[in-house]
């Protein structure tokens, strides 16, 4: 994948989120909700606070989802990013 965000983006992946409970229930695909973390996969040019392969989090309803090579991203922009999970 070459691809490369510009300014202040960055593209994650988002995680995959249990489709158990702890008591072992099944989550169906239909009430599950999607996660709001995701591993950093390629930052702009004037991003500094995040790097590659970072987990971060961010707002529920931030980005733009896009599909490279047959993956589902999202590009957010850096003031969506929440945190960096270490």
């Amino acid at each position: 994948m070459n691809f490369k965000p510009l300014g202040e983006r960055v593209l994650v992946e988002r995680l995959e989120e249990n489709t158990t409970t702890a008591s072992g229930i099944i989550i169906p695909d239909n009430a599950k909700e999607k996660p709001l973390e995701g591993i950093v996969k390629a930052i702009g040019s004037e991003v500094k606070e995040v790097s590659v392969n970072d987990k971060v989090v961010f707002g529920k309803y931030s980005g733009t989802e896009v599909k490279l090579d047959g993956k589902e991203y999202l590009i957010l922009k850096l003031e969506d990013v929440l945190g960096v999970i270490a």
